[in-house]
């Protein structure tokens, strides 16, 4: 507000003393030191700004000149150094530490390309003590501990030599059973170097990648590109999905490296890449990759690594859009239909792909990818949609020797049918105008009132039910079957079945199998049905069963016809509608993760998780509120997000209360008051106040990064148990990278998901290696809450640690 003010003050023929007043009145109010509309002395107001003070000095001594300029920057020092004390966060830390790397890695770029990256950057001794510190930040391990157990000097001269042993610096987990199936996980100094080699290339590529690409990049991730999905792709005709899949073999390494070797030469880095590779370190895989789960076996190289490999797929895709909107083979060459076409395609191309502008045109290509994951949409007819598949199936088959699933249908997306993409649905629905909308209020009355009165006419019958049930029980009882008396009875004629002993309850309940099988129950749903359709309704009188059941019949059909009657007497303006892409969470998956948690029941109840039940209390909340952090996190922008809500509401606040009350074995409705506090965490926060908190946050750019937060905002839950072996005689330290805490407990893990292929993303982790299931880990307090409520992975924890 005071920088717009200067202008009017300095405006006119004033005098040099009169502006120099009006600037230092500017001052002070700007600093809010003012008494009854004037301003202070300036010894007084300028005391605790020593800038300031030391720019009113020299004004009264007449020894310096005041300028705005000059005004200017001492506003702006004074912010600066208030930025400086105020403390950076774990990610801004990191993006200083990779800015770092950064100018090193630009000063060995040589007439188009990176030379002796290995040995000038990587092999740098400051190089991998930043790379090691971006592994403690991830590990959220404070860098300033001088805990370094690592010789970055002699890491150093191994690697510019060419000496570092890979394969000594790896260790190997193996599966305990039949199945024999082994994990090979780097070890700290691998790792580091692992840090360091990614950081050089993400600095490398991050310039030249496509905007297709969504995964594991700054500015670009899960939720942008469901965004470019709902957003940017405007009313296409066809869409389907395709899935790719390899394992990292000989044939696909030596084509990433000849990929890479057009940007950068040096030997040094593709040999030790080939090493990784030969000590089976690299765990990448196509199609089967844990994409930001934070697991030991997703591998820190692969993201990278598998954006460059799958570059060359982008820039392959801008030419297949080309030749399919700008040169169609419809088209005939020649004339000035050519050039105009190609003309609208550079435009729309320059223009950001306005949609608006290219509405009226023939067929577009629209793509979006997120690591191995390819999602396409087409806009045109379907012979378009088939070719354009064609081609990019066979291009990836033939010059990226990928497999390729050639049978994926093609859907339209006007259909019911949703397609799956990222764990999630996306499908094509009718926005209803708010004419519309308040058509349909009557309709969803009726319906409710019809299944109220459903369900008070079951309830009703089934009572009956039971009553004549426990009725006949009754009367055998007190007669002890008088009526077998009667020659002629059907009781007379089943009695010899009746064995010597046999109680009443026993013979009543023979009795009413019997006479089940009799009018054939078979396929009845429930017991409660039985009584309600073949006793309680046929003892109802006639007129009073008729008359319900018509007036359900006529509700149904008042709901199917009400709808379309009100919309014909609307005007065609009101009844205009809009079609947009709604993104889908996936409610039955969420519920099976619950079921195979053990969060739920097969009924769906929630149960209590006797694993957590040794652990300390606030460790038990903190396991529970790592799953509603975790699903806030990646369903937060889905349409379907209140839902969510209510299930994290009705589950899994109510399993985390039912294992404190398991642990103290008290009545829920104490541990509820007791607790409240801490439950209040479950669910978290509402969106207003989570919006309000991010505001206050001056880091939020840098904490929202999805290439910073890779495998930790979304990492995987595993379940852990807890189990004292520490003593004095054998003391552990915590198993995450250089903290140098003492573990006062081991943690058991227990693998939940051991599905090959990660269908949904749910926030539970999919597909943890089964070498890992009862492996033994050594966790501090603060780690073993970071890991609990997602501030850590499974990707920090040094699994050769326990001897």
């Amino acid at each position: 507000m005071w920088l717009v003010g200067l202008p009017r003050i300095c405006k006119g023929r004033l005098s040099r003393s009169r502006i120099l007043q009006n600037m230092n009145t500017v001052r002070v109010k700007l600093f809010g030191i003012s008494y009854m509309g004037r301003p202070l002395q300036r010894s007084k107001a300028c005391a605790d700004y020593s800038t300031l003070a030391e720019v009113n000095d020299n004004i009264d001594n007449g020894t310096g000149k005041m300028t705005l300029a000059k005004d200017l920057a001492f506003v702006v020092e004074e912010s600066s150094k208030a930025d400086e004390r105020r403390a950076k966060s774990r990610m801004e830390l990191k993006r200083s530490l990779e800015l770092r790397i950064k100018k090193r890695v630009k000063e060995q770029y040589f007439n188009g390309k990176f030379i002796d990256l290995m040995t000038k950057v990587i092999a740098n001794q400051e190089t991998l003590h930043d790379a090691y510190n971006c592994i403690r930040i991830n590990a959220n391990v404070d860098i300033a501990l001088d805990n370094d157990n690592i010789s970055f000097e002699c890491m150093e001269k191994e690697l510019s030599g060419g000496c570092f042993d890979v394969g000594g610096n790896t260790f190997s987990i193996a599966t305990k059973g039949a199945r024999d199936e082994i994990l090979v996980l780097p070890k700290l100094k691998l790792k580091v170097v692992q840090e360091a080699i990614r950081i050089v290339l993400e600095v490398v590529y991050r310039p030249y990648f496509s905007k297709i690409s969504h995964g594991c990049r700054s500015g670009r991730g899960h939720h942008s590109a469901l965004k470019y999905i709902s957003k940017d792709i405007s009313n296409p005709d066809w869409w389907f999905t395709l899935i790719i899949s390899r394992k990292l073999d000989a044939c696909i390494l030596n084509k990433l490296i000849s990929i890479m070797g057009e940007k950068i030469q040096d030997p040094c880095l593709f040999d030790i890449i080939q090493g990784m590779f030969d000590a089976q370190v690299l765990n990448m895989e196509f199609g089967g990759y844990l994409k930001g789960h934070g697991l030991p076996q997703e591998g820190v190289l692969s993201p990278i690594l598998m954006n460059i490999y799958l570059d060359v797929f982008d820039h392959e895709l801008h030419r297949l859009s080309m030749k399919y909107e700008a040169l169609n083979p419809d088209v005939h060459f020649g004339g000035e239909q050519l050039h105009s076409k190609l003309r609208s395609w550079f435009r729309r191309q320059l223009k950001g792909n306005d949609i608006k502008n290219s509405s009226k045109e023939g067929s577009r290509i629209h793509s979006c990818r997120f690591m191995d994951e390819l999602f396409f949409a087409v806009s045109g007819s379907k012979d378009v949609a088939i070719d354009f598949k064609s081609d990019v199936v066979n291009y990836l088959h033939n010059c990226l020797h990928l497999d390729v699933d050639s049978e994926a249908e093609i859907l339209p997306s006007a259909g019911p049918q949703a397609i799956c993409f990222l764990g999630t649905l996306i499908r094509r629905t009718v926005k209803e105008s708010p004419a519309i909308r308040a058509a349909h209020k009557l309709k969803e009355k009726v319906k409710l009132f019809a299944s109220q009165k459903q369900e008070a006419w079951d309830v009703g019958t089934v009572r009956i039910g039971k009553k004549w049930l426990a009725h006949g029980l009754r009367k055998v009882k007190e007669s002890e079957i008088k009526h077998l008396a009667d020659s002629s009875s059907l009781l007379n004629q089943i009695s010899c079945f009746r064995k010597a002993g046999m109680e009443t309850d026993h013979w009543y309940k023979f009795l009413l199998k019997v006479w089940m099988k009799d009018i054939k129950t078979k396929a009845a749903e429930s017991e409660e049905f039985v009584l309600s359709k073949y006793v309680a309704e046929l003892a109802v009188p006639q007129e009073l069963r008729e008359s319900f059941y018509e007036f359900q019949k006529r509700a149904e059909e008042y709901v199917k016809s009400e709808t379309a009657m009100t919309l014909a007497l609307l005007p065609k303006s009101s009844s205009s509608s809009e079609t947009i892409t709604e993104i889908i969470a996936p409610v039955n998956a969420i519920k099976k993760r619950l079921l195979r948690y053990g969060l739920t029941s097969s009924q769906g109840h929630s149960r209590v998780i006797t694993q957590l039940v040794l652990q300390d209390d606030i460790q038990i909340i903190d396991w529970f509120s790592g799953i509603v952090c975790r699903w806030l996190r990646w369903f937060s922008d889905y349409q379907n997000f209140a839902e969510l809500k209510l299930i994290i509401r009705n589950q899994v606040r109510k399993s985390c209360i039912r294992t404190l009350a398991a642990k103290y074995r008290v009545h829920e409705s104490a541990i509820e008051k007791r607790f409240d506090v801490e439950l209040s965490r479950i669910p978290s926060t509402q969106e207003e106040e989570q919006e309000m908190e991010h505001e206050k946050s001056p880091s939020l750019a840098f904490d929202n990064d999805e290439a910073l937060m890779y495998g930790i905002s979304y990492s995987g839950l595993c379940l852990l148990s807890l189990t004292r072996m520490v003593s004095q005689s054998r003391p552990c330290s915590c198993f995450v990278m250089g903290c140098p805490a003492a573990a006062p407990s081991v943690y058991t893990i227990h693998v939940m998901e051991r599905q090959k292929f990660p269908g949904w993303k749910t926030g539970f982790s999919t597909c943890i290696h089964p070498s890992l299931n009862k492996r033994r880990i050594g966790l501090c307090k603060q780690h073993l809450r970071d890991l609990y409520v997602g501030q850590i992975s499974l990707q920090s924890i040094d699994f050769s640690s326990w001897k």
